[in-house]
This record gives structure tokens, sequence and C-alpha cells, in this order.
């Protein structure tokens, strides 16, 4: 996974020491309902789609970056389900961080939107779209949080029978 340069910047000061920084992640459904999933390859998993925000990107542009980044889909912004702390992550060279994620749902921007969804960086090995009785195994614990946070905050707007079709 790449280290954004204005993190890489801010390492060379405090070396490994906690970084608190902003992150985002979304909670993708195509017109089926199908949700949007990446296999990372730092720990290949499969991910909703995630990123560190640029320094002033507000983060719903950030989200929309990051998923076109990574997905190579083109998606609008619904609506935020939730701001969360994460616990601290300690990287394979040492690196802590915690993130202050901003979850957001949203939709591709059209069918054809949907269709393009393919690896288009480094950050994961495979992308596909998942039906909620077909999400795979391995899934990310972060993920499996996310979705419970979107299942209760649409069930709370009496929303949540949109996505549980078999």
């Amino acid at each position: 996974m790449p280290i954004p340069d204005h993190v890489a910047s801010l390492r060379t000061r405090v070396g490994t020491d906690l970084l608190w920084l902003p992150g985002v992640s979304a909670v993708v459904r195509d017109g089926d309902h199908r949700l949007l999933l990446g296999r990372r390859t730092d720990n290949g998993r499969w991910a909703l789609p995630s990123g560190i925000l640029d320094p002033g990107e507000q983060p719903a542009a950030g989200i929309v970056r990051e998923v076109l980044e990574e997905t190579a889909v083109e998606i609008e912004v619904v609506e935020v389900v939730g701001i969360f702390s994460t616990p601290v992550i300690v990287y394979p060279n040492g690196d802590r961080s915690a993130y202050l994620d901003t979850l957001f749902r949203a939709c591709p921007v059209s069918p054809a939107a949907a269709r393009a969804a393919r690896v288009a960086d480094d950050e994961s090995s495979e992308v596909g779209w998942f039906g909620a009785h077909e999400l795979p195994a391995d899934l990310a614990d972060s993920t499996r949080e996310r979705l419970a946070h979107e299942r209760d905050f649409l069930a709370a707007t009496d929303r949540a029978a949109l996505f549980e079709r078999p």
C-alpha cells in the first residue's frame, strides 16, 4: 500500500509514533443492491473501498477519489452513515496509525460506471460486486463492522429491507 506523500513527510519527523489520520470508506451498492469490494493486497482480505484524505480534501470528494482510484467505478455519495475511530493499526514496518473514518453510502453514477469495476491500482488484487448472501468468507473485520452499522442505520431510518433480497 503506498503511503501518501503528506504522511511520508510526517513520518520523517515522527518515525513510527502514532498518527491520528482522517480516513474515508464507502458502502457502494449497484442497481441490483450488490456490494462493491476489493481484495486488499496488504492482507488478502476483502474490504470496502477506503483511504486517507489528502490535506484540505473534503471527505465526500475523498471517497469519490478513493473508489475511482481503487476500483475504476465512478460513484456519487448518497449520505453519511457514521463516523468512527479505529483501533490503532501497526503496519509491518512498525508505523502506528489510528483513523477517524467517515463511512458513506454511495452508488455508481450509472450502470456503465458499475460495469467498469476492475483493479485500478496496487491496493487491490481483485475487485467485485457481491449480493447480500454471497459475501466472501474472508471479509475484513472492519468491513463486517461497517456493514452492521449500515444495517442499523438503515433500520433506524426504516430502509433496511431494501438490501436484504435473497
